[in-house]
């Protein structure tokens, strides 16, 4: 049995694999590494955040993106964003130099054993450990318009479908979102001879200015200090201390996950859009029926007013959703025993241990707990360490190994400890 198995190969599940193996936990890796970075994400793309920000995290911090970078050649400087393919590349070699042999199978159930859990992989093997971390991603997560169910891919699809969006050549697409991805996706539609437009709730794009130079007088740096997750003293603090960020009042913390870094553009995708794809805003989606080989859309703006329009595809770019009831490999025993905060995402302790002991949770899943990085490459090195240290405390004490709380339980339980351990 081993102490800790890691569900999930990408930049959360590869920093605390790192992590655990550092500590001498005995673990396994299971999940194809980057698979998300590798094959949901065209080419073209680009990392949104800084280069200095979209590290794994190892304890020792040898293996940065920019020491990969260096022995390359390639510059990784701030102001510059990073490709997609690039950092796909480098979390390969991360994995290859900080992590004990990943086992790229996929895992289709897990549930409870005695002594720990068990997890089912796709061509029937049994692994069992006493602890789990859950580094799933976004991917389980998809947050899809109701409008648009019914029809099927050929026809609609989510942003985060497409490794390659060469099949559109020539075709007419409609991005629905106002957000980065769909920005994004708009852009390289659009310079590939798509005929594209982007179909948005919104009067207005929000777009992310062009960040500071890195060298900056000191009262400018004092005024507006660099982040992970942009300029200013509130993106510190959701940056820097997610520890702190916990001990808000829950309703708060679940209204920030919510509203924080909303939608927006990067700068360096503005002008690919703005003058060169079809912008319908203010306008949202309220049906969507199948017309020949392509989709009718109905919409109206915010005045009421209906419109009509024919597209061959659309593109959903409305983002993720973490809820309990989307973790379709835990077992229903299992799910069921998690207690939930009320935005419907389980609810995680100070060290990512949810309701069930044992079973703990990283990435976008624990964001409204630990806020927003949670949603981005920069919350691996926060969560990697706290959550190994809360594995080891878990195999020390060893209170409750497996054991699933009665419905009603796991809530008290979760709230209890959040109280009273203050961190």
């Amino acid at each position: 049995m081993y102490d800790l198995l890691v569900v999930g190969a990408g930049p959360y599940g590869l920093s605390i694999a790192s992590h655990a193996a550092a500590a001498g936990l005995s673990l396994r890796v299971l999940g194809r590494p980057m698979a998300s970075w590798r094959d949901h994400m065209p080419r073209g793309m680009f990392l949104k955040s800084e280069p200095w920000a979209s590290s794994l995290s190892d304890p020792e911090g040898r293996r940065r993106l920019e020491t990969y970078c260096a022995g390359r050649g390639v510059a990784a400087r701030h102001g510059e964003p990073v490709p997609v393919e690039l950092f796909a590349s480098y979390g390969l070699w991360f994995a290859r130099n900080a992590v004990p042999d990943v086992d790229e199978r996929t895992v289709t159930r897990v549930g409870v054993c005695s002594g720990g859990f068990e997890v089912l992989t796709a061509d029937g093997e049994v692994l069992r450990a006493r602890a789990v971390a859950l580094a799933i991603g976004v991917m389980p997560f998809v947050e899809m318009p109701s409008a648009l169910s019914g029809l099927g891919p050929e026809r609609v699809s989510h942003s985060s479908h497409h490794g390659d969006l060469s099949r559109f050549r020539g075709r007419d697409v409609t991005v629905i979102g106002g957000g980065q991805a769909a920005l994004e996706t708009a852009a390289l539609l659009t310079e590939q001879g798509t005929r594209t437009r982007v179909l948005a709730r919104a009067d207005g794009l929000s777009w992310n200015d062009v960040p500071p130079d890195w060298e900056r007088p000191w009262w400018r740096s004092a005024r507006a200090p660099h982040t992970g997750l942009g300029c200013g003293w509130r993106n510190w603090f959701y940056a820097e201390r997610p520890g702190l960020f916990r001990r808000l009042p829950e309703p708060t913390r679940v209204r920030i996950t919510a509203s924080a870094l909303g939608p927006a553009g990067a700068w360096w995708v503005r002008d690919r859009v703005e003058g060169a794809v079809e912008l319908m805003l203010g306008h949202e989606v309220t049906s969507a029926h199948g017309s020949g080989t392509g989709v009718r859309l109905e919409a109206v703006d915010r005045d009421g007013t209906p419109t009509r329009l024919e597209t061959d595809h659309v593109i959903a770019a409305t983002g993720f959703r973490a809820r309990r009831e989307r973790l379709g490999l835990l077992d229903d025993e299992l799910r069921a025993g998690l207690a939930v905060l009320p935005d419907g995402s389980p609810e995680v302790g100070r060290d990512f241990e949810s309701s069930v002991p044992g079973l703990f949770m990283a990435g976008l899943i624990t964001a409204s707990a630990f806020g927003p990085a949670m949603r981005f490459v920069h919350g691996a090195g926060f969560t990697a360490g706290t959550l190994v240290r809360g594995v080891r405390r878990r195999l020390r004490t060893g209170t409750g190994r497996g054991r699933i709380p009665a419905p009603g339980e796991g809530r008290r339980r979760g709230s209890d400890r959040g109280l009273s351990a203050g961190l």
